[in-house]
């Protein structure tokens, strides 16, 4: 930052460096400089500078430093008043987000505390509550069933289990034949035969293992991902159901209260939260309804496709019909898995 001197500093500052340009310096004889009249001017000159000094008034940035054009002038004053601004919209934007999380906070704990005064009433019997008797019904049905079709899953699975060992078993059992009738000329044929055996039973044993995964996928994407996508929906209504009713109650409350100034402006207030508390519950009602209706279309027609796939692929297994178990797999669009594709390959072992 430097200082711009105003006009008449530098009209002094220039006479003064012209006086001692100009100045001639006489020498006497032995020597030494005389004394002129001039010295006495150019003395008080520069006295006059020092002491009067810059004129502060008339301050300015020079943005090109010394010597930089008129217009790279910028008043200080402007500089301040645009700092003064931005320091103020930034306190007001501050302002405004915490006054925002404040009113966030205050409407999330008088809703708590409504709901809990509410909730507390209905254990205790002192409160009323909104019931729907037929909704209520087939939300029970709806947890009945979710809570067998797991139980179907879980046996599924264990069998699935179960099965994978045998598999498994047949198939290291028919190498075993496989290896012991290269080697026991004498006994070639018998253990010839069991081989074929063990593998043929490995095949179909991977045929059904192939339909029973299928109908455990199947089942789980039911139970696990629609059922309870419905159940999500039913919970955020039974929220809602208990928060009309603490707004509900809490109108009652204010409606047998004294209806002076205050207490009609606190009634118009309930008012106003018991609708848009009763408008959430209708929505939600209506949206479990409409899921419940879906869900159990939907029910009837995954299931009637997965049981028939089970039976079928479950008898032609045990009946020894392998041309009916592949058949069971190509009507049902069942993809087998190719030997060791469940196993990681070697470069993900490293």
């Amino acid at each position: 930052m430097c200082y711009c001197l105003s006009c008449r500093d530098f009209i002094m500052a220039d006479s003064i460096m012209s006086k001692a340009a100009t100045m001639e310096i006489p020498i006497n004889s032995n020597g030494d400089t005389g004394t002129l009249p001039e010295d006495d001017s150019l003395e008080q000159d520069l006295q006059q500078v020092m002491v009067s000094g810059p004129n502060l008034n008339e301050t300015s940035i020079v943005s090109g430093g010394y010597g930089g054009p008129a217009g790279g002038i910028i008043p200080t004053s402007s500089i301040k008043g645009s700092s003064n601004h931005n320091t103020n919209s930034t306190e007001e934007v501050s302002r405004g987000v915490a006054v925002e999380k404040l009113d966030s906070v205050k409407k999330w704990g008088i809703n708590t505390y409504k709901c809990t005064k509410q909730m507390f009433s209905e254990k205790f019997g002192r409160g009323s509550r909104t019931v729907d008797l037929e909704l209520e019904a087939q939300i029970d049905v709806l947890r009945d069933t979710k809570s067998k079709y797991e139980n179907i899953l879980r046996l599924a699975t264990a069998l699935t289990d179960h099965f994978q060992r045998i598999v498994q078993t047949q198939q290291a059992l028919g190498d075993a034949f496989t290896d012991l009738s290269q080697k026991s000329p004498e006994l070639q044929d018998e253990f010839g035969y069991n081989a074929e055996t063990q593998k043929l039973l490995c095949k179909n044993g991977e045929a059904l293992l192939g339909a029973i995964n299928f109908f455990v996928s199947s089942v789980n994407t039911l139970v696990n991902k629609t059922m309870e996508d419905t159940l999500m929906t039913i919970k955020q209504y039974e929220n809602a159901r208990l928060e009309f009713d603490a707004y509900r109650s809490d109108l009652e409350e204010l409606s047998l209260g004294p209806r002076d100034a205050a207490g009609v402006v606190r009634i118009e207030m309930a008012q106003h939260e018991y609708q848009i508390h009763r408008d959430k519950y209708e929505r939600l009602r209506s949206d479990v309804t409409i899921k419940l209706k879906f869900l159990e279309e939907n029910k009837v027609k995954v299931m009637h496709k997965q049981l028939l796939l089970f039976h079928n692929a479950i008898s032609a297994y045990f009946a020894g019909n392998q041309q009916q178990l592949e058949q069971t797999l190509i009507q049902f669009n069942v993809k087998l898995k190719p030997p060791g594709s469940d196993k990681p390959s070697w470069l993900e072992e490293q």
